[in-house]
């Protein structure tokens, strides 16, 4: 597709809460019409930031956007080619639309009456693949079901410029092929934020790259994994010339001490190879620090050796009810254990009943610890400092062992002082982990655990849920991710329809 004029421009945006803790730096680039660009980097890099600023540049005054969802620059500008509309496909529900209907939801998409809505819903909702019923409240809605209403209503707007963060998380594998396509075919400009790597070189045409220690933001063209070999081939080109670099100054240097000692001629020598030195320091180029990577964990186990949690009915959602079945599911050390069904089914309904102990067809032993992890993170704590998020799991806390193993989930010193709902998803999840660590649970129970965290810490997550010695219930829509995992129990609860 051809792209035309220049759409959205950040020209020298410098952006900061703290004047000596800078997010983005001195930052440029540009987006054409039609592009379809990744924004890509560390956890905490401000790829959340970016959008907030476009929003604020846009002016957009639609419901879905509060305050603290737009952003103006500290210097420079973020310019949007005039009259161009911005919508925004959200990661999470916004509490505030839990009590509205999915017509009253769709509304606030318009900051006018919009006569034929039920039409433009039910064309969009046909795009994200799914039907409902319109007086159906949003708080009633699945975690999969949810994403595609999320998607849906940035659709509806049919904006020139189109955010996505984190689309895909939630979608399971027909959902996520679905709004691939769709995004191939949508003739307007798309911006995503994702660590789903196969679902964006799909679509991807551009790549802007965010350096968390820079602050800056380099541009790229090509699809997505072109850009990571551009981007792994220009660390190793500058890692070859830093090191010859290195040698030369070090050579220099030895020949420095030798000759600096001696008189007359030798004396002058000296000082023209500490100059040639000098230049050589000069000259080395400042290697980017790719994306870190947490090193590998392992998730203590509550020891236990008898049953860990016996399952002998589910709840399965059948034409908007809740019908139980019966099941037979015993739970030990070691025992692992994957539900599946489609978005709607009722999969993170049944693991949240599992988890709070509300669900009458399980018993989970007396005693057993329980970690969850919920896809909207409901259960962290946002008021809570990450310390006080990490403390609270240990029954005897050790302030060392709390401030090393935020650590080693790259939630530094300073980030521990900080409220939890100061951190971004990707921390979020990786804050889960850590208190996982912290706490020695029996049972994990794991509601797509992939969400938001970046896909080069999945590897060393999978291996660490592999090896764990409790028990293990999960929920996950991400194939490669559950591959890495020897799972020896299936509860499909489409089979039990």
């Amino acid at each position: 597709m051809d792209h035309g004029n220049v759409v959205l421009r950040f020209d020298e945006v410098t952006f900061h809460y703290d004047a000596n803790k800078p997010i983005l730096k001195e930052t440029s680039f540009s987006v054409r019409e039609n592009a379809k660009i990744t924004i890509m980097g560390q956890n905490g890099a401000g790829k959340s930031t970016i959008f907030k600023l476009i929003l604020g540049a846009s002016g957009t005054k639609k419901e879905d956007v509060t305050n603290d969802m737009t952003l103006k620059p500290v210097e420079g500008k973020v310019h949007i080619l005039n009259g161009a509309s911005v919508g925004i496909g959200l990661q999470v529900m916004p509490k505030r639309f839990f009590e509205h209907t999915v017509m009253e939801y769709f509304e606030t998409a318009f900051t006018e009456k919009t006569y034929n809505l039920e039409k433009l819903i039910k064309r969009v909702l046909d795009v994200v693949q799914f039907q409902t019923d319109l007086n159906k409240k949003i708080k009633d809605f699945s975690g999969g079901q949810l994403a595609r209403l999320l998607l849906a209503y940035a659709l509806i707007q049919e904006p020139d410029i189109l955010l996505l963060d984190e689309p895909t998380n939630n979608l399971d594998t027909e959902g996520i092929d679905h709004l691939t396509g769709f995004l191939m075919g949508y003739e307007k400009t798309v911006i995503v934020i994702s660590h789903d790597a196969n679902f964006l070189n799909s679509f991807t045409d551009g790549v802007l790259n965010l350096d968390v220690y820079t602050k800056k933001v380099e541009q790229y063209v090509g699809d997505y994994f072109d850009v990571i070999e551009q981007i792994a081939s220009q660390l190793e080109r500058e890692r070859r010339v830093n090191a010859q670099l290195q040698r030369n100054i070090q050579d220099r240097k030895d020949k420095i001490n030798f000759f600096a000692h001696k008189g007359g001629k030798m004396r002058k020598l000296a000082s023209k190879l500490r100059e040639e030195a000098a230049e050589n320091e000069d000259d080395l180029v400042e290697v980017r620090r790719d994306d870190k990577t947490i090193r590998p964990f392992i998730i203590p186990a509550q020891e236990w050796t008898e049953v860990i949690s016996r399952i002998s009915s589910v709840g399965v959602i059948v034409g908007h009810k809740r019908i139980q079945k019966k099941v037979e599911i015993k739970l030990f050390t070691r025992t692992k254990l994957q539900i599946t069904g489609p978005n709607g089914i009722g999969k993170s309904t049944l693991l949240r009943e599992l988890a709070l102990g509300e669900n009458k067809g399980t018993s989970i032993s007396e005693g057993i610890k329980v970690g969850y992890y919920q896809q909207d993170f409901a259960g962290l704590d946002f008021s809570k400092t990450v310390y006080e998020s990490l403390h609270e799991m240990m029954e005897e806390p050790s302030h060392e062992k709390i401030y090393s193993t935020g650590a080693h989930f790259l939630l530094t010193s300073e980030l521990m002082r900080n409220k939890v709902e100061s951190l971004s998803e990707g921390q979020k999840g990786l804050l889960c982990y850590a208190r996982f660590v912290l706490q020695e649970p029996g049972l994990l129970i794991l509601d797509e655990p992939t969400n938001h965290i970046n896909f080069r810490h999945l590897p060393i997550i999978a291996k660490a849920i592999d090896d764990f010695e409790g028990a293990i219930i999960l929920v996950s829509h991400m194939p490669e991710f559950v591959e890495q995992i020897k799972l020896n129990e299936l509860l499909d609860l489409k089979e039990l329809l």
